[in-house]
């Protein structure tokens, strides 16, 4: 699962022409709220966290709840694979800079995650 998810950071990369390096965790729900809590101020499990870096070569983490995913791809019908699919590019977007506090950006970000979900496999 991992070098598939690697494979998507990189495809999304090369598009963007964007260089770094990024690191995936894929951890449990309990363990990403624990980082949300710390870093975002938010005290509940979330799906998807991105940290940018931005130096030395390095782009950033995605961290991606499984648990959450697993109940994610049950509540949209899809697979376990085609949600972590749909988070990592959400995460690399959010390492890009892509945000989705406004509507603006959200719709934009919004056209950029379903346009390299259905591009890249």
């Amino acid at each position: 699962m991992l070098k598939k998810l690697n494979n998507i950071v990189s495809c999304i990369l090369k598009k963007e022409k964007a260089k770094g390096k990024v690191s995936i965790l894929l951890t449990n729900d309990a363990n990403i709220r624990v980082m949300n809590r710390i870093y975002r101020k938010i005290d509940r499990a979330t799906d998807v966290l991105s940290f940018y870096m931005g130096e030395d070569g390095i782009l950033g983490d995605i961290v991606i709840s499984v648990d959450t995913a697993l109940r994610n791809a049950k509540r949209f019908g899809v697979s376990l694979e085609n949600e972590m699919k749909r988070l990592t590019v959400h995460g690399v977007l959010h390492l890009l800079g892509y945000d989705h506090k406004k509507k603006t950006d959200k719709s934009a970000m919004n056209l950029k995650e379903d346009k390299y979900a259905e591009e890249i496999d």
